[in-house]
């Protein structure tokens, strides 16, 4: 009975230890964006995602029983970090201290180049900066269960499939279309079907990722699981006004 008592005391200081750790990153996410005004597009659409990220982290951490529930909460402030991090760089501004590696992230990949094609009757562009043509940032992952690599797009075409949970039809052709060949993007449309990365996925907290532009600097740690999990519920629902795709 003392041993059942012990592990019960145990398991709850490991989950108070966790949901702690959470936390940490959520104040200091909801911290600098009180501090930020955005001064263009691309900032204050990055603004806009890392007060999404606040609002989920915040919910999750108030549900989390569970050391990983309280993980996933800290991997949505992270996210809402980086965001935060290419608001500071579309304003240029210094881009803040590290961030921790995200889920997927380095494998995920990141744009090294502008690219532009054609998809379903519009134009659809990618970059490795901030412009009026690219003002929506994602900052490296896997979004329900497919790679989706760090840069600056026109338009964030990964949604559909963070809100429905499954990409549609023709996302191989434009992931295809996109990053066929491009440096910094280590896989092709195969990878991108299976879900598979550079083999290079971990577990645990990922490294840190530095200062510098915003397209070169991504691939950072990596803590090797699917991005997608970890935005359910409040995340979700916040997103939906965000873009109007």
């Amino acid at each position: 009975m003392r041993s059942q008592k012990n592990a019960a005391a145990r398991s709850a200081s490991t989950v108070d230890d966790a949901k702690a750790d959470a936390r940490q990153a959520i104040e200091r996410l909801g911290g600098q964006i009180y501090n930020l005004l955005g001064t263009d597009t691309a900032s204050r659409q990055a603004l806009a995602d890392a007060s999404e990220r606040n609002i989920a982290a915040g919910s999750q951490i108030d549900q989390a029983t569970t050391v990983e529930q309280a993980r996933l909460a800290k991997q949505t402030a992270l996210e809402g970090l980086y965001y935060i991090r290419a608001a500071r760089i579309a304003m240029g501004m210094d881009p803040g201290p590290p961030i921790a590696g995200l889920d997927g992230q380095k494998s995920a990949g990141e744009v090294t180049e502008h690219r532009s094609v054609d998809f379903e009757g519009r134009q659809v562009e990618a970059s490795p900066t901030p412009s009026d043509r690219t003002p929506n940032y994602y900052p490296g992952g896997k979004v329900a269960g497919r790679p989706v690599p760090a840069g600056w797009y026109s338009e964030p075409w990964w949604r559909p499939a963070l809100v429905a949970g499954a990409w549609g039809i023709g996302s191989m052709f434009l992931f295809s279309a996109m990053f066929s060949g491009m440096a910094g993007v280590p896989y092709g449309e195969q990878g991108f079907e299976s879900g598979a990365g550079d083999g290079s996925e971990g577990s645990g907290d990922g490294g840190d990722v530095g200062g510098g532009d915003a397209g070169g600097d991504m691939g950072g740690g990596d803590t090797g699981g699917d991005m997608g999990g970890g935005f359910d519920g409040g995340f979700d629902g916040g997103f939906d006004g965000g873009f109007g795709i």
